[in-house]
C-alpha cells in the first residue's frame, strides 16, 4: 500500500465495515495505531469494539502489540476518557475484554472522565461475564477499581440496574463495598429499599398472573402451563420471580454484613475517624486510604479501607434510614426483616420527625401498616407519635398527596378508597387514640375535607357522566322491553284469547326474558337517576353512591342479557324452519353491537365490585413495576 493513509481513509473503511482493509492499514502503517479518526476521539480499535468485531479486535490488538512494545495505542482514550477496554467491558464481550486486558493489564486501572474503570462499567451495564473476567484478571487488586467519582460503587450500580445476580457475585468477591456510601450518603441497602418492584410485596400481578407466579415452584405444573399457554408473559413472570428471590437474598446479605445496626446511620457524610480527620473535614463516602497516611478518592495505589460511620448529623441534616425508605415504598419483606434483626429500628425518624408508622400511612402502604399493627405490642410509643407539625397518623391519612396510588380507575372510586383508608386507620386504634389537633389547630376530618375538595368535585363529575351515559342505554332497553312484553309472537287464539304458541319452549323463554328485561332496565334507570340527584357529599362516596352505581350497572347488564334472549326467542319462530341450526350463529352476530357495550363496561363493573368488597384499599405499583 503506497503512501501513508490519512485518518479519513481509515474512518471510511471502518464505517463501511471493511475491517480487512483496516487490518491491512494497521499492518502496513503502525503510525496510525494511535490516530483518532472521529470527532469523539475514537481510534479504529474503539470502533471495532463498538461494532462487536471480536475477531478483528484480536487482530488489531495483536498488530499493536507486535509493532509497539509499550502498547500505548491500546490505552488511547476518547473525549469521554474511555479506552477500548472500557467499551469492551460495557458491551459485555468476554473475548474482547480478555484480549485487551491480557495484552496490557494496566488498562484495568484507567478511569474515564467520571472516574469509572472498565470493571465498574461492566457492573454498571450488568455484564456479569465480562465483570467476572476482568475481576479474575485484577486478582486481589480489584477492590481498587470499584468506585467512581460520585462515590457509587459497583454494588450501588448493580442494585440500581436490578442486576441482582451480579450484585450477589460482587458481595462475595468485594466485601468492602457492602456498607459503602456515596456522596448522597446512600448505601446499597438504601438503594434496595427504594426499589419496590424488586420485591413481591411491591409488584401487582393480578389474579391470573398471581396463580402462575405461585406455580413457578411446581416445575411440572409450570411446564404444563407454558406448553399450553405459549405466552411470553409467563416467561416474564418467571424472570420476575427470580428477581424477587435474588432481591431477598441480597437484602439478607446486606443486613447480615452490616455492623451492629449499621443501617441506622442517617446517611449523612460520615466523619473521618479521629486518626484520619483533617481540620474537622467530613468525608462524603469511604475513600481510598493511603497506608502511608494520605487519602485520595481516586488513588489507584491506595487500598480500600472501611471507615467506621459515626451516624452524626451533617450539615445537610439527617437522611432517612433504609427501614423508613422501605416503609414508604411498601417493601414489607425489608421492614419485617429489619425489625426482626434490630427491633430498635422501630424508633427511627426522618427530618420531619415522621416514624415508620407515619410514613406508611402518609404514603398509603396498607400492608406495611397492617404488619406494624399486628407486630407491635406497645403501640402507644409508636402509633401515637406526631411529626414536626403535630400531625398524627390519622391526620396524615386524611391528607391527599400529589400522587394517587390506589389501584382503581375513576375519581369517584379514588374518593371511595381515600375514605376507606381514612376509616381503616381510624378504626385500627381505640377511640380517641390519636391526637385531635395538630399545631395549626386542625382536626383530621377538617384536613380530609380541605385536601379532597378537587377529588370530590372530579368524582361527582365522573359519576354524573357515567350515570348519564348508562341511563340513556337503560331507557332505550326499557322502551324496547315494554314494547316487546306487550307483543305476543304468533298472536292469540280467537276462541280463548290465549297465545297460539303458549306450549312452545321458546315462547316461555320469550315471555320470561322480556319481563326480566323490563324490570331490570327500569331498576337500572332508577339507580342512575338516584345518582344524578345526589348531593355528592364526602360521606356519600363511602357506600351510598358506589352501591347505587353497582346496583345500576348490575341491573343494566341483566337487562341487556334479558333483552338479547327475548329477541332471539321471539325471532326464533320466524327462522327455525328455514335456517334451522344456522339461526344461532346469525343471532350471535346480530347481538354483537349491543354486546360490545356490555363488554366495554365490564372492567368498570369489576373494579367497582372489587372496591366495594375490599375493606382495605390496595395500592398500585404500576409506576415501578416492570
Amino acid at each position: 500500500m503506497a503512501g501513508r493513509p490519512d485518518s479519513s481513509a481509515l474512518l471510511q473503511n471502518a464505517m463501511k465495515g471493511d475491517w480487512e482493509a483496516v487490518v491491512e492499514i494497521y499492518r502496513a502503517h503502525p503510525e496510525v495505531h494511535k490516530a483518532k479518526i472521529t470527532k469523539l476521539g475514537d481510534t479504529a480499535l474503539h470502533i471495532a469494539v463498538l461494532d462487536g468485531e471480536e475477531n478483528k479486535v484480536q487482530e488489531l490488538v495483536k498488530l499493536i502489540c507486535d509493532k509497539d512494545v509499550s502498547k500505548a495505542a491500546l490505552g488511547i482514550a476518547n473525549v469521554r476518557g474511555n479506552t477500548p477496554l472500557h467499551l469492551a467491558a460495557a458491551s459485555g464481550s468476554v473475548r474482547m475484554c480478555k484480549c485487551i486486558a491480557e495484552a496490557n493489564k494496566s488498562l484495568i486501572s484507567d478511569r474515564n472522565v467520571d472516574g469509572e474503570t472498565p470493571l465498574f462499567l461492566a457492573a454498571l451495564h450488568g455484564k456479569k461475564d465480562a465483570f467476572l473476567c476482568l475481576s479474575s484478571i485484577c486478582g486481589d487488586e480489584g477492590s481498587r477499581y470499584c468506585r467512581r467519582d460520585d462515590g457509587d460503587t459497583i454494588l450501588h450500580v448493580a442494585i440500581s440496574g436490578d442486576y441482582f445476580d451480579l450484585a450477589n457475585e460482587i458481595m462475595s468477591k468485594y466485601e468492602d463495598v457492602v456498607n459503602s456510601k456515596n456522596e448522597q450518603g446512600l448505601s446499597p441497602l438504601h438503594l434496595l429499599a427504594s426499589k419496590p418492584s424488586a420485591f413481591r410485596s411491591g409488584s401487582h400481578l393480578g389474579r391470573l398472573n398471581s396463580i402462575i407466579y405461585h406455580c413457578e415452584s411446581n416445575q411440572t405444573l409450570l411446564v404444563f402451563i407454558i406448553q399450553h399457554a405459549r405466552s411470553r408473559n409467563i416467561i416474564k413472570l418467571r424472570e420476575k420471580k427470580h428477581k424477587h428471590t435474588w432481591s431477598v437474598e441480597i437484602m439478607n446479605k446486606l443486613l447480615k454484613s452490616a455492623e451492629t445496626y449499621r443501617y441506622e446511620d442517617n446517611g449523612g457524610k460520615p466523619k473521618l475517624s479521629q486518626s484520619w480527620a483533617k481540620d474537622g473535614e467530613t468525608m462524603p463516602y469511604q475513600e481510598h486510604v493511603d497506608p502511608d497516611g494520605g487519602n485520595s478518592k481516586n488513588n489507584d495505589d491506595a487500598s480500600m479501607k472501611t471507615i467506621i460511620i459515626s451516624g452524626d448529623e451533617d450539615e445537610d441534616g439527617e437522611k432517612e434510614t433504609p427501614i423508613l425508605i422501605a416503609a414508604k415504598n411498601g417493601i414489607t419483606e425489608m421492614v419485617q426483616k429489619i425489625l426482626e434483626d434490630s427491633p430498635v429500628a422501630i424508633h427511627d425518624t426522618n427530618l420531619d420527625k415522621k416514624n415508620i408508622v407515619l410514613l406508611a400511612v402518609e404514603h398509603r402502604q396498607p400492608h406495611v401498616y397492617q404488619l406494624l399493627h399486628d407486630r407491635i405490642v406497645m403501640k402507644d410509643t409508636v402509633f401515637r407519635r406526631v411529626d414536626k407539625d403535630g400531625n398524627s397518623a390519622l391526620h396524615l391519612a386524611a391528607m391527599l398527596g400529589k400522587n394517587r396510588p390506589w389501584r382503581i380507575p375513576g375519581a369517584a372510586l379514588q374518593m371511595q378508597w381515600e375514605l376507606k383508608w381514612y376509616k381503616f386507620v381510624k378504626e385500627s386504634m381505640p377511640l380517641h387514640f390519636f391526637v385531635r389537633y395538630n399545631k395549626t389547630g386542625k382536626m383530621p376530618h377538617d384536613i380530609f375535607i380541605d385536601t379532597h375538595k378537587d377529588l370530590l368535585k372530579d368524582g361527582g363529575e365522573w359519576l354524573t357522566h357515567t350515570a348519564q351515559s348508562c341511563s340513556v342505554v337503560a331507557a332505550l332497553i326499557a322502551t324496547v322491553a315494554f314494547a316487546t312484553s306487550s307483543t305476543v309472537p304468533g298472536g292469540v287464539k280467537e276462541d280463548s284469547g290465549t297465545p297460539t304458541l303458549e306450549n312452545q319452549p321458546a315462547f316461555n323463554i320469550f315471555a320470561i326474558s322480556s319481563l326480566f328485561a323490563l324490570c331490570s332496565s327500569v331498576t337500572s334507570l332508577v339507580m342512575f337517576l338516584a345518582i344524578l340527584t345526589s348531593r355528592y357529599q364526602e360521606k356519600d362516596f363511602s357506600k351510598d353512591l358506589p352501591y347505587k352505581l353497582l346496583r345500576g350497572l348490575t341491573s343494566l347488564f341483566v337487562s341487556i342479557a334479558a333483552m338479547l334472549v327475548s329477541f332471539c326467542a321471539g325471532h326464533f319462530f320466524v327462522l327455525k324452519d328455514k335456517l334451522k341450526y344456522a339461526v344461532f350463529p346469525v343471532y350471535a352476530i346480530t347481538c354483537l353491537p349491543v354486546t360490545f357495550f356490555a363488554i366495554a363496561q365490564f372492567p368498570l363493573y369489576f373494579d367497582l365490585m372489587w372496591a366495594t368488597i375490599k375493606k382495605v384499599p390496595q395500592r398500585s405499583y404500576k409506576v415501578v413495576a416492570n
